[in-house]
């Protein structure tokens, strides 16, 4: 397996060994493994004339056509993406290039409003209804001169339409699968984007959270995944589930390169009032704030999840060794409040969804407009109920509205627990930061026992709006298990550093091998 990662020199060819089933990244006509690339490595070889956009887009959508159809991860490409690449390139010859984005192929979300490209959140009721306009964060990709490549297949609904729900599935897409091996479940509900990234269909994906889908399946599909601080990235023209916990976040292949895409997606936006606090004394560029050495004197906090899957056990210990190697005091730690989260958080969810929800609906008038009404055009469609129902949307035609007094304390309770759990623990402890296995080894696809979700860590940085970095960690046989480093709010700088520190010092991840089982 490959543990070294590219130095992208002028005129330098590397081409990796392709392992049986594996699906090669290195190509002759670019003369680097796209798997290894970084941005800022192919920036310098635009900038020296060896590559273009143009090149480089044109390898990716080559790619989407050869390599997805085992992956099923992309479900549009955008006409224009050639074109975007040509301006692109020709802003860098005439030395008006935009930045590190500039150029650089982005997936998206398809829960993400897109101009030209119609945004399903992978509902056919969708269908027929583009938005009118980019989400906010997608304009900012475009000012920045990013190409957006297209739209990624997600767990429909955010994965909140049913109980018994397998992720990756959408009546639109049909199933996404883990490259590493097929029939094993990408974890949702950003799932098309963490396969694509893996796949290398793409430099970067966009994903979206409200508790665990960015952060999970990066982990499931071996790449890197940041769920931000609440009110870092807009969510103006995303699809939404609750707004008190929702957010957009970027998947990549390495650090560095979630590090450049946070720093463009990042700011205030008036048209959402989460992001009204954030600091002035936030950075503006994740990517220089990181610090190779962030690890040596770090006090660490590893929340072991001890004994749920002995695998991920083994893998955690590891972890830990290495960091302490890299000079930092780990300690263990058990955040408190758990079980009284759980017990409040899904409650104040469906109310939040049926509150948030139909707003957004309001600027799609083509498409059903109430919750109600999107459970009625599910029982007529021939797809949607095809492989598990629609309970969540069901109890959410039903739910109290947000002056509800149950629901008001559900929701107070889930989130003032979530912060005390992360703030109580940082604080006894004296921690920098708090690291957690992400997941465990991903379960077989199916459709009968729906998702086997047995070890995840999500809850308490989703819930309290803090930001969470998984990086890959480690492998249970031939599926990637990831770390997550939690901190408190507005501490992405600091988590992406330690994160980015790991990852040097552990340079575990490799490209799939789209296995077809195990």
């Amino acid at each position: 397996m490959r543990v070294q990662r590219l130095i992208a020199i002028l005129g330098l060819t590397l081409l990796s060994t392709v392992l049986p089933g594996e699906v090669a990244t290195a190509s002759p006509a670019l003369g680097f493994d796209l798997d290894r690339a970084t941005i800022p490595q192919l920036q310098r070889l635009m900038d020296r004339g060896s590559l273009s956009s143009v090149r480089l887009t044109q390898t990716y959508l080559d790619r989407i056509k050869t390599v997805d159809v085992k992956v099923n991860a992309v479900l549009k490409v955008d006409d224009t993406a050639l074109a975007q690449a040509k301006a692109s390139d020709q802003r860098r010859r005439s030395g008006h290039s935009r930045g590190p984005l500039d150029g650089i192929p982005v997936l998206l979300k398809d829960n993400i409003d897109t101009r030209g490209l119609t945004t399903t959140a992978g509902s056919r009721a969708l269908l027929g209804s583009p938005p009118s306009a980019d989400a906010t964060l997608v304009a900012r990709l475009r000012q920045a001169g990013a190409v957006v490549l297209g739209k990624a297949n997600l767990s429909e609904w955010a994965n909140f339409r049913s109980t018994h729900s397998t992720s990756g599935w959408s009546g639109v897409g049909g199933q996404t699968n883990n490259p590493y091996v097929l029939d094993r479940n990408p974890c949702g509900s950003s799932s098309g984007s963490g396969a694509a990234v893996a796949a290398s269909l793409a430099q970067v994906a966009i994903g979206t959270e409200t508790d665990g889908s960015i952060v999970c399946p990066s982990a499931a599909n071996g790449i890197v995944g940041h769920k931000p601080s609440l009110g870092l990235v807009s969510r103006t023209g995303v699809v939404p589930i609750s707004l008190e916990q929702d957010t957009a976040g970027p998947m990549a292949r390495n650090v560095e390169d979630v590090a450049i895409t946070l720093s463009v997606l990042q700011g205030r936006d008036r048209s959402d009032k989460a992001t009204l606090a954030y600091p002035s004394t936030q950075p503006t560029d994740y990517a220089s704030a990181i610090r190779p050495r962030a690890l040596r004197g770090a006090r660490i906090g590893v929340w072991r999840n001890a004994g749920v899957d002995k695998d991920v056990d083994r893998i955690v210990e590891r972890n830990v060794s290495l960091l302490r190697a890299q000079g930092a005091t780990v300690v263990d730690v058990d955040l408190p409040y758990q079980a009284e989260i759980a017990e409040v958080e899904f409650p104040a969810l469906i109310t939040e969804i049926a509150r948030d929800l139909p707003i957004y609906l309001q600027h799609r008038p083509r498409a059903p407009q109430t919750i109600q009404a999107l459970v009625d055009f599910n029982r007529r469609d021939p797809v949607e109920l095809s492989k598990f129902g629609q309970e969540l949307f069901e109890q959410a035609a039903t739910a109290p509205g947000p002056d509800d007094p149950t629901y008001r304390r559900q929701r107070q309770t889930t989130t003032t627990l979530a912060r005390r759990s992360i703030d109580e623990t940082l604080a006894a402890h004296h921690l920098d930061a708090i690291i957690a296995p992400t997941n465990s080894p991903a379960w077989p696809t199916d459709y009968t026992a729906g998702d086997a979700y047995i070890l995840g860590t999500s809850t308490p940085a989703a819930a309290s709006g803090y930001p969470s970095t998984t990086v890959p960690a480690g492998y249970v046989g031939h599926l990637p298990i990831g770390l997550s480093f939690i901190g408190p709010q507005w501490s992405d700088a600091k988590i992406l550093s330690l994160a980015a520190a790991f990852e040097k010092a552990y340079p575990i991840r490799h490209a799939p091998r789209y296995l077809p089982t195990t």
